[in-house]
C-alpha cells in the first residue's frame, strides 16, 4: 500500500485544487466560495516516480463541535490522525491569519509529521506571507502555487522523507503502487454509486455500510457535494463506493455550485455499474426521483430502489403499492427493479442491500450462448411470427449477443428498419422472461444484414 497525506488548512486556501493537480484529475469541485469541500476525498497522486494516497480535507474552522462546521473538523481530524503526513496550506497572499495560528499550535501537539505549504506564490505579492509562516513553528514554509504548478520539486523532496519514515521497517517500498487493481483484471472493484434527492439519508446509508462515520452527516440538507469515492471490502470482495450529493429538480438549481455537485453525482452514474437509488418514505418516488431512475437506465447501470426512513415511514403497505404502480406505469421498459426498505439509522433491513447488489451484478453481466440463444429466437418466431410491413412479411434472421454490462443483443434482418416498437418489445420481454434478465436495462438493436446479390448486375 502507498503512503497516505492528508491536505489541511483554513477554508479557500487552494486544497482541493492542489488535490486536483497531484492526482492528474477533477476529482474535488473547485470554486471561489468558501467551504466548498466538505468531506474528505481520496485520491491516488504522484509526483514524479513517488506515487502516494491523498485525502483532500474540509477548511478548518473554529466552530462548536455541534454545528456543521465542527462535525466538518472533525472529519479532517480523523483524516490527520490515519495519515502518514499532513501538509498544512495557507494562503501566502492573504498572509498566517488567527485561524492559521490557532491550528499551527493544535498540529504542533500531533504526533502526524508536518509539511507546510505557502500556496498561491506565483507572484511577488505572496513572498511577504511565505516569510511570515516561519513564525508558525511547524518547520519551513514551502513556496508552492496550485493553479500553476509551482514549487512542486520542492514538495517531492519533502514528501520523499516522509516516505522514508511510512516504510522504515520495510525491505522495499511499494511506491509505485498506488493502483491495486487493473482495469483489464476480472478482480478489479465493483463500481456502486448510492445516489438520490437532497437529505434522504446517503451519508448515513454509506456509513453504516463502511462501519464508521467516514461522511459528513446532519439534520442539514445538501451537506454532500462532492462524489465521494471510497475503497472498501464487502466479504472479500473489492468495492469502489461512491456517495454522491443530493440531486434537485433541474428547475431548482440555480446557484453554480450546487449544479456543479449535481454534474459530479451524473459523472458518478456514469462511471457506475450497480447505483442505489435512496428514496425517503413519505415521499416515494416523486418526479425527481424517476429522472434520476430514467438517467441510472439509460446510461445503461444496474438499478436497485432502497427505501430509507422506514421505521418512519405513515402507511407501509400504500406506500409500496404507490412505489409499485408507479414503476410499472412510468419505467416499464425495466420490470422487477430489486425494491428494499431499510432505516440507515437503526440498521434494520440494511444487511439485505449488498447481498441484492451482487444479484443483481450478475444478471447485468450475463452472456447468452448464440446457440442456446438461437434456439429461443426460434420458438419466439414460432410462437408469434413477424407482421407483414407493405404487403411483405419481415424476415428476421438471426440474434446474437454483442455485449454484456448491461445485456445488449443485435437483431439482424433484410429490413430491419422496418421492425416494429410492439415487436422488438415482445422480444425483448422473452429475453427478460426466458433468461432471467429482469430488473435490469437491455437492450435489442435491429441491424441490416448484408445482401449478397445488392452490388450484382442485373
Amino acid at each position: 500500500m502507498p503512503f497516505t497525506v492528508a491536505i489541511i488548512g483554513r477554508p479557500n486556501v487552494g486544497k482541493s485544487t492542489l488535490f486536483n493537480r497531484l492526482t492528474g484529475r477533477r476529482h474535488a469541485i473547485v470554486d471561489d466560495t468558501p467551504g466548498v469541500t466538505r468531506d474528505r476525498r481520496e485520491g491516488n497522486a504522484e509526483i514524479g516516480d513517488l506515487t502516494f494516497r491523498l485525502v483532500d480535507t474540509a477548511g478548518l474552522e473554529d466552530a462548536d463541535d455541534e454545528k456543521l462546521e465542527g462535525r466538518m473538523r472533525r472529519q479532517t481530524e480523523q483524516a490527520i490522525d490515519q495519515a502518514d503526513a499532513a501538509m498544512f496550506m495557507i494562503d501566502a497572499r492573504a498572509g498566517v491569519t488567527p485561524v492559521d495560528e490557532h491550528f499551527a499550535a493544535w498540529l504542533r501537539t500531533r504526533p502526524t509529521p508536518v509539511i507546510l505549504l505557502a500556496n498561491k506564490c506565483e507572484g511577488n505579492a505572496a513572498e511577504a506571507g511565505r516569510l511570515e509562516a516561519y513564525g508558525m513553528g511547524i518547520g519551513e514554509p514551502i513556496a508552492v502555487s496550485a493553479e500553476h504548478g509551482q514549487g512542486l520539486g520542492e514538495l517531492y523532496d519533502a514528501l520523499q522523507e516522509v516516505a522514508k519514515a511510512a516504510f522504515a521497517d520495510l525491505e522495499d517500498s511499494p511506491f509505485n503502487d498506488a493502483d491495486e487493481h487493473d482495469e483489464d483484471d476480472a478482480s478489479r472493484p465493483l463500481q456502486l454509486a448510492i445516489v438520490g434527492r437532497p437529505n434522504v439519508g446517503k451519508s448515513t446509508m454509506v456509513n453504516y455500510l463502511l462501519g464508521e462515520d467516514r461522511m459528513l452527516t446532519g439534520p442539514e440538507a445538501g451537506i454532500t457535494r462532492d462524489a465521494i469515492s471510497i475503497p472498501w471490502q464487502w466479504q472479500g470482495r473489492d468495492i469502489q463506493l461512491v456517495d454522491t450529493a443530493g440531486m434537485r429538480r433541474k428547475a431548482r438549481v440555480a446557484e453554480k455550485l450546487e449544479k456543479l455537485s449535481v454534474a459530479d453525482s451524473l459523472r458518478a452514474v456514469q462511471y457506475a455499474e450497480v447505483v442505489v437509488l435512496v428514496l425517503d418514505s413519505n415521499a416515494i418516488l416523486d418526479k425527481q426521483d424517476l429522472t434520476i431512475a430514467r438517467n441510472v437506465i439509460e446510461e445503461g447501470r444496474a438499478l436497485i430502489i432502497v427505501v430509507n426512513k422506514w421505521d418512519a415511514a405513515d402507511d407501509r403497505k400504500a406506500s409500496l403499492q404507490r412505489l409499485s404502480d408507479r414503476l410499472q406505469t412510468s419505467l416499464p421498459q425495466v420490470r422487477g427493479i430489486p425494491i428494499l426498505t431499510c432505516s440507515a439509522k437503526t440498521g434494520k433491513g440494511m444487511d439485505k442491500i449488498m447481498p441484492t447488489v451482487f444479484e443483481i451484478y450478475e444478471v447485468w453481466n450475463a452472456r447468452i450462448p448464440t446457440a442456446e440463444l438461437n434456439r429461443w429466437f426460434m420458438a419466439m418466431l414460432e410462437a408469434h411470427p413477424p407482421p407483414v410491413v407493405s404487403g411483405r412479411r419481415l424476415k428476421l434472421r438471426y440474434v446474437t449477443q454483442a455485449k454484456a454490462r448491461p445485456p445488449t443483443f443485435v437483431l439482424f434482418s433484410s429490413r430491419a428498419e422496418k421492425i416494429p416498437e410492439s415487436y422488438l418489445r415482445y422480444l425483448a420481454n422473452g429475453l427478460r422472461d426466458d433468461f432471467g434478465l429482469s430488473g435490469i436495462p437491455l437492450r435489442l438493436m435491429p441491424k441490416k444484414s448484408d445482401n449478397p446479390y445488392a452490388d450484382r448486375a442485373k
